[in-house]
């Protein structure tokens, strides 16, 4: 856990410098809270090392590190003269501590204290999951708590009850693989280049529904909590058996987005019904799947309620999510003393409210 000290709350505005390198995406962004909504994004920008990790079929950590320390300052260049603005004019600076790839937060983590030293200004440390849970709130228009997050990407599938910022309540999460995983294994499974879950998702595009069927997991049973290995075996036993042909290979990527889909509505509307909310927020990752987008906007629009994302971009690991959740920290009067800090694993729960 890091330690946040308060102070009196900022009544100025702050242009906010976020930095996120928790895994294999550097990003930065800058937030000005005086602005706010979606215009307060003064200016975003995200390097992928898909390329550079592809040969390897997933993330090397030591990598990872190495290539955030070699595009992390010039993508923070970038940034601030796409937003107009120079080093002087950043207020804060917001950066992901954790969880993550600890090499990783590592170069992150020390960028952004450095700059903080540097130019006197205060540093917070952002939980990476309240960042992917905070980003719907960049839009315009955006929910105020209490709502339900459905948090789905690659490393993460929780369902978490927002009372306020800062206060979370699980309700359930995957006992096994993430939706994301799930995705991108299946992908590997069936020849699908790295990384997996993307391609396996416009491949359904093209499939037929209803020619593969797959159970929905745990959805027969009380409770909240997700799992995908059976399904992911399910899978590989219809991809063996059949005649692998092209078509078959999107019907059965159809089938088993439909499941992966038809899962996380279903345990979204008894997470609704749990929280005695109508208001679902979806991010991370997986949440820019526009058959997902679709059902769960549906399926709030029917029960009266309103389903939230952010903007596509907004899904993946970005700086924008980390500079808004750093931003209203430190108008909180919130920030850390100098030391450096990663915390590869961290539980939402022990975060201090806004």
């Amino acid at each position: 856990m890091i330690a946040v000290k308060s102070f009196p709350a900022q009544d100025r505005r702050m242009k906010v410098l976020g930095i996120e390198s928790s895994c294999d995406e550097t990003g930065v962004a800058v937030y000005d809270t005086h602005i706010g909504g979606a215009a307060g994004l003064r200016a975003h920008a995200v390097y992928s090392q898909i390329a550079l990790h592809a040969e390897y079929g997933g993330v090397v950590p030591e990598l990872a590190s190495r290539d955030h320390v070699r595009k992390l300052l010039p993508l923070i260049r970038q940034t601030l003269a796409e937003a107009g603005l120079g080093m002087g004019d950043i207020d804060g600076v917001a950066y992901t501590a954790g969880p993550g790839l600890v090499g990783a937060l590592l170069v992150g983590a020390g960028v952004a204290r450095s700059l903080a030293w540097a130019l006197d200004v205060p540093a917070i440390g952002v939980h990476h999951m309240e960042g992917h849970l905070l980003a719907p709130l960049i839009e315009d228009d955006a929910p105020q708590p209490p709502f339900v997050a459905l948090l789905v990407s690659g490393g993460h599938t929780q369902l978490v009850a927002v009372d306020a910022i800062g206060q979370y309540r699980l309700l359930g999460e995957t006992l096994d693989d993430a939706a994301g995983e799930a995705f991108d294994k299946t992908a590997k499974m069936m020849g699908l280049p790295y990384p997996g879950g993307p391609q396996l998702a416009k491949l359904a595009e093209s499939g037929t529904p209803g020619v593969f069927k797959f159970s929905r997991p745990m959805t027969d049973r009380p409770g909240l909590d997700f799992s995908f290995s059976g399904l992911k075996t399910q899978v590989l036993l219809a991809w063996k058996g059949s005649d692998q042909s092209a078509q078959t290979r999107a019907d059965i990527a159809r089938g088993f987005e439909d499941a992966v889909v038809d899962t996380l509505a279903i345990k979204c509307a008894r997470a609704l019904d749990a929280a005695g909310c109508g208001t679902l927020i979806v991010a991370g990752g997986v949440g820019a799947n526009k058959r997902l987008r679709a059902k769960l906007t549906e399926m709030c629009e029917r029960r009266g309620g309103r389903a939230c994302f952010p903007r596509p971009a907004l899904c993946t690991d970005n700086g924008a999510m980390i500079a808004y959740a750093g931003a209203l920290r430190l108008v909180a009067g919130q920030h850390e003393d100098a030391t450096i800090r990663a915390v590869p694993r961290w539980d939402m729960a022990e975060l201090p409210l806004v």
